[in-house]
Formats: structure tokens, sequence, C-alpha cells
């Protein structure tokens, strides 16, 4: 395993202070992947794919260490969790490319990374029945679900630093995407990839079930996000991209991000908003008042498409009253992933993928603002997520 530790932070880390552990964000990178002009392409001097810790107490925000991991950007950018004391994080999605036959070969295994130890390391490979894609820890940090392309959620009680295989709940024929807890931890979001919807999980302990609650969404959703206050949750849908198959040429349609409402059961979908062309990441703020959605906005295709353009959007929703306004939008990255709020809901992480960098944008003033501040990460950042709020 190699790393990077920023060692003056190596202790604040091991320690879990307060002030460290306030606001740890995990973010992994895919650096055997790289999209050039809407190509993928799979170098073969690729580096490590690698776990970032990013300490967003202060501004701005810093990687305190970065760690090896198997990583990946197909799927969803909620591949990652971390425990709400900052002792643990968890790699889902993992892959690796074979250079013979030219194939991405899906691993059927979690990665337990103790970011207690001098330095951060992997401790413990979990199997899991499907290829794992998003996860989602619990605000008491006793329990992880993970969605699959097997259309199952396997969950597992998280004991001191290793995790016990508790179940598998099947839900579809389909892949699953990503997936949230509700704040208080009896029910969980979870995105049918390709059957359409939401399924709401019922959760106790030791237990995951569903009464096949469902509630709309756009086509092929993906993300998924709650508010701190239990108010509201967040659905990226990415369109006809996101189906398996052919769906044949596209230009860069707009799709769309749901708002629902998870105040009271049955949960529902109380608004549609329109965005640019697939919005990988979106992320809900932890005082339910904004909604940041990254779209690829047509920076993921070919310079011949006429849906083509150099770099994709971020958007920022206000919600008031109960509905979901327009209030900015700014350039974004190149195939641009996920995207995250800090604890104080003032700045939003976007991970830029074709650059190899997470930016940094503000809540000013009700307005959305870029302040210019780059982390440089090793690789094409694929997942990101914070720790339970």
């Amino acid at each position: 395993m190699t790393f990077k530790l920023a060692a003056a932070l190596a202790c604040g880390i091991a320690m879990t202070t307060p002030s460290l552990a306030a606001d740890l964000i995990v973010s992994t990178n895919d650096a055997k992947y790289q999209r050039v002009a809407g190509t993928d392409t799979f170098p073969s001097n690729a580096g490590p794919d690698t776990l970032n810790v990013i300490d967003a107490s202060r501004f701005p925000p810093r990687i305190v260490a970065t760690v090896e991991v198997a990583a990946t950007i197909a799927g969803p950018p909620q591949a990652v969790a971390i425990t709400p004391d900052g002792k643990l994080a968890i790699v889902s999605a993992p892959n690796r490319y074979d250079h013979a036959t030219q194939k991405n070969i899906l691993e059927n295994y979690l990665q337990v990374v103790d970011l207690e130890a001098t330095p951060p390391r992997v401790i413990g490979k979990v199997p899991v029945a499907h290829h794992p894609q998003g996860l989602a820890v619990n605000r008491a940090g006793t329990m992880l679900l993970a969605a699959t392309v097997g259309g199952t959620v396997a969950s597992f009680e998280i004991k001191g630093k290793t995790l016990v295989a508790t179940g598998d709940l099947a839900l579809s024929k389909g892949r699953l995407a990503g997936i949230s807890f509700a704040p208080d931890g009896m029910s969980a979001l979870v995105a049918l990839r390709d059957e359409q919807g939401v399924v709401v999980l019922d959760v106790a302990p030791g237990a995951v079930t569903t009464r096949r609650e469902r509630v709309s969404s756009g086509i092929a959703p993906y993300s998924v996000d709650v508010s701190s206050d239990g108010r509201w949750a967040v659905v990226s849908n990415v369109g006809l991209a996101g189906l398996p198959g052919d769906v044949g040429m596209l230009a860069g349609d707009a799709d769309t991000v749901t708002l629902i409402d998870i105040s009271r059961r049955p949960f529902r979908a109380v608004q549609h908003m329109t965005v640019p062309s697939l919005p990988e990441g979106a992320a809900i703020s932890p005082d339910g008042r904004w909604i940041a959605a990254q779209s690829m906005d047509g920076s993921n295709l070919k310079p011949d498409n006429p849906g083509r353009r150099e770099r994709g959007k971020l958007v920022l929703f206000e919600i008031r009253d109960g509905q979901a306004q327009r209030v900015g939008e700014l350039p974004a990255g190149e195939g641009g992933q996920g995207v995250v709020f800090t604890a104080d809901s003032k700045y939003i992480l976007v991970q830029f993928n074709v650059e190899k960098q997470i930016a940094v944008f503000a809540v000013d003033a009700g307005k959305l603002r870029d302040t210019g501040e780059r982390l440089a990460v090793p690789g094409g950042p694929s997942s990101i997520r914070s720790m339970p709020r």
C-alpha cells in the first residue's frame, strides 16, 4: 500500500479531536481511468486509485491523508462513507482494468480503512454477494448499507473497526445506485437505477425490510442525499444515459433532480427540477435550505457531437415555502462527479474528474460563488461523502 500523509495532522486524525472530526469528508479517485475529449481511456502507466480524507472544518478545506484503495468512476458518486466519529472509512465499487482483454472487472467486496492508524490504511476486505455501489452509514455509527448492481441492499453492523454482515434484501432485478439514511436512522432511501423511482427501507437493529413504499423520480435515479433536519431528500436523475444497453445517440438532453418530503410517512416527491444533462452528483445542505447539483452538460460527449461542451455546470437551488427555486449556476468540471456541502452549509466541495481537482464553491449572500480554491488529487475524483449529519 502506498500513502501520503499530512504529517502535522496525522496525530489529529488518530485522536479524532473535536475540531478535526467535526467535519471530515472522504473522496475517492479512480486513477486508472481517464476521459479524453469524451472518450474512455485506460493509461497503462496509471498510478493507484486512492482515498482522500479532507478536513472541511476550516477554510480552505485541506487534504489530511491519502490512502491507496480500489475505486471506480463507474456508478453513483456515493461509493464511499465515513463513520460519525471519523475513525473508519468504507470504500465501495472496487474494480480493476485488464489491459490484455481491455475490460473493466468489477470486484465484490468492501474495503475498511482505519483512519486512526498512523498512517491511515486499509485493514480489511469484506465480501459482498454483488458489486457494491452507493454506501450509507447511520448517525449512530452502528450500521452500514450498501446498494448493489445485483438489485440487493447488503446490511452490516459496524462493530469497532469491523463489518459484520446482517442480511441481503432483494429489491430489484436491475441495478441499485445511491442510498442514504433518514436522520432518525429508522428508514433509508435507495435509488432503483434501472426500474425507476426510489424505495423506502424500514430499518431496525439487525434488520432491514421494506413495505415497497415507492417514491417517484426522474429517469435513472442515481445519487440520494438527505438534510440533517429530517425534512428533505434530493435525488439526481441521470436520464437515458444512465440506463443499461444501447440507448441510442444522446446530445446532452436536459435531466432532472427530484425533491422529496421525508418529514412524514409515506415520503413523497414534491418537485422535479430541470438541470443540464447528467446530474451525477446532487446534495442538500445540512440545514435543509440549499440543493447543489453538478451536471456534465455535454462535457462527457465527443467533439463531433452537437451537444458537446467543454465544461459542466454547478446549479444551486434554494428551498422556499416547500419548493426549490433556482438561484445560481456556474461552470463546473469536465465529466464532473460528486458534490457535498460542508457541515455549516456555507461551502460545496465539487469533484472535477478530468481536471483531477476538488473545487470549493461558496453559498454567499444567497448566491453561488466559485472561491477559486482547488484541491489537487492523484486521480480522477469519483465518489465523495461527508460524515453522517
